[in-house]
């Protein structure tokens, strides 16, 4: 993997920590409660633990599963021009929209409102047509049946950007509808198979637990070969030891049981790990992912992942705890950013959340993106050779002279970095404008896309109704079959 550039992790400390991670999981072990999962992990060299369902991983089951774990794969678009390498080849970052969000800020009037399916097309339309924008993640939906929002907001994603999009199921029975979207989505099975349109998040219960679900997908997903994002979310303070140490050491133990259950189910389905880190403030019992400790403990998470563990890592790269797109905003996620690309992530989530990932901003997105291209650019290795500094022009600069037309700043002028939405005029073009700021012009620019996109979205009418009806089976099955009517009410 690459190397990290900023590291708050010493050697022997990331060796500590590995080595801490490994005995966690062999001592004590993590809570499983999905029979066939079991059994095939206690045939693999698991051992029962002292509690009920819990299983000890000892320490080559999990060596094995890390030294297995494919270090290169590909996310992909429906069209090449959208597949993703992971690694980059040039060792940078991909971006991804925020997942999770109940609400959404209307890009028009900035009104705040539930997300529903008009704004799960407003949010494809605004990450399609942003460059450093990678993938999409699909939210929450109100105005559905709470317990098939994920195929809904599934479905209406999907079918409106190229691009690849992460799916999260919530709940076990969703599992076979969603995978049924993406496939018709992809073209069929086998052409998903062979274009992973879609990975797939996995997530522990934290404190070192796994529900029946999370488990599920690792099966579901994998057969298909879809790589599989394995995401841990503990609080410091709450779900974790409070302290930056203990947070990272829980999710990186997490991260590992997922990786080692995929190694023993589904060989060979590429893993990513995806520690995502809070921190409850103990004066409001708030969860935070953008104070100091949170960020100390991502960039130390994704430094531990990559060199500890060798792991291709995901984590928020953008994000605040402040409800709204202003300048606590801007400095929260800005330092997030920075901090997590310096230590080596090769994805950055996150693009257009607020208030803790529960809201989704499409000018903050617009925003966001234009930070990732600062913050790509600011990781490439400036050259340093002697025709790059213009040496032998610099030894017989005249007294008083410049370097305006030298061929070397016309050859390079065009090389420099322009921002999309963000200013660098000066205070009379800017007064002449009305003070137009940054903000404004990331505004205009999400109503531009959002008005150019597509209003049938990108795929053909025969998918459209395939995946209407797909969409509908869930509803009749699992609202009113597994619920028995008890979770019909629209939300």
């Amino acid at each position: 993997m690459g190397r990290s550039r900023f590291v708050l992790l010493s050697d022997a400390e990331i060796e500590g920590l590995r080595a801490r991670s490994l005995d966690l999981l062999a001592d004590y072990g993590v809570v499983i409660i999905h029979p066939k999962a079991r059994e095939a992990l206690l045939a693999a060299g698991a051992v029962e633990g002292r509690d009920a369902d819990r299983l000890r991983f000892p320490r080559e089951l999990v060596e094995e599963a890390i030294a297995a774990a494919p270090r290169a794969f590909r996310l992909a678009g429906k069209t090449r021009a959208f597949d993703l390498a992971v690694p980059r080849v040039d060792d940078g970052f991909v971006m991804r929209t925020g997942t999770g969000a109940h609400g959404y800020v209307d890009p028009g009037d900035a009104s705040y409102r539930n997300l529903d399916l008009t704004a799960v097309r407003e949010m494809a339309a605004v990450a399609s047509g942003l460059e450093q924008v990678g993938f999409i993640a699909h939210p929450f939906v109100h105005g559905v049946p709470e317990v098939t929002a994920d195929v809904h907001s599934f479905a209406e994603m999907v079918s409106h950007t190229n691009k690849h999009c992460w799916m999260q199921p919530y709940g076990k029975e969703n599992i076979e509808y969603l995978l049924k979207i993406a496939a018709i989505a992809a073209g069929g099975e086998d052409a998903l198979r062979a274009n992973p349109i879609t990975s797939v998040i996995t997530c522990s219960f934290s404190p070192l637990e796994f529900k029946h679900m999370d488990t599920e997908v690792i099966l579901r997903a994998g057969a298909l070969g879809l790589p599989l994002h394995a995401c841990s979310l503990p609080s410091a303070g709450g779900t974790a030891p409070l302290g930056v140490g203990g947070l990272v050491l829980m999710a990186a133990a997490e991260i590992l049981s997922m990786l080692t259950v995929a190694h023993v189910l589904v060989p060979e389905t590429p893993v990513i790990a995806v520690p995502l880190m809070f921190t409850l403030d103990m004066r409001t019992g708030s969860a935070l992912q953008s104070c100091p400790e949170s960020i100390q403990a991502a960039s130390m998470a994704v430094q531990l992942m990559r060199q500890g563990f060798d792991l291709p890592t995901h984590t928020y790269g953008a994000g605040s705890d402040t409800p709204d797109a202003d300048h606590q905003s801007q400095s929260e996620r800005a330092l997030l950013a920075q901090a997590v690309a310096l230590a080596g992530a090769d994805i950055l989530g996150g693009v257009g959340q607020l208030e803790c990932a529960t809201v989704f901003s499409p000018v903050q997105a617009v925003l966001d993106d234009e930070m990732g291209a600062m913050v790509r650019r600011f990781l490439q290795p400036p050259d340093v050779s002697a025709e790059a500094l213009n040496w032998e022009e610099m030894l017989q600069v005249r007294a008083g002279g410049h370097f305006l037309d030298s061929t070397h700043t016309l050859a390079g002028c065009r090389d420099q970095h322009r921002p999309g939405v963000f200013l660098r005029q000066g205070r009379d073009d800017y007064e002449k404008a009305g003070r137009h700021t940054a903000f404004d012009a990331a505004r205009e620019r999400a109503l531009e896309l959002i008005a150019a996109a597509p209003e049938q979205g990108v795929l053909s009418a025969d998918q459209r109704q395939e995946i209407a009806a797909v969409v509908a089976a869930a509803d009749r099955h699992i609202v009113e079959d597994v619920y028995h009517g008890t979770a019909t009410q629209v939300i």
